[in-house]
């Protein structure tokens, strides 16, 4: 398991819980829920560093439409409409992607 050690089992799963049905996700509500919006800048960078699968130093579209498979392997995929969401509201130079700043800015907003 990739968060554990940095976030509570029974938090990653009550946050998965409310994400099942498709069109479900909410970035700000999943990142209370599963104990992210109140870690330090420093675990956060741990967090990125698990979402950025491909060690870019940035998270892409596809690395965030399989987001919650990071936090258990049976979770669903983002739709494309939660997945250009997500990456809508963290890309804030608009070059389409993710970065570490941007991702502790997205989580603590």
């Amino acid at each position: 398991m990739a968060f554990s050690g940095l976030l509570s089992e029974a938090d990653i799963k009550a946050a998965l819980k409310s994400t099942e049905a498709k069109d479900s996700f909410e970035y700000k509500s999943f990142f209370a829920k599963v104990g992210l919006a109140s870690k330090s800048t420093g675990d956060l960078k741990k967090a990125f560093d698990i979402l950025d699968q491909d060690q870019s130093g940035y998270i892409e579209e596809e690395e965030l439409k399989k987001f919650l498979k990071n936090f258990h392997a049976n979770a669903r995929d983002l739709t494309d409409s939660e997945t250009k969401a997500f990456l809508s509201a963290g890309d804030s130079d608009g070059d389409g992607k993710i970065g570490v700043e941007e991702f502790q800015a997205l989580v603590k907003a």
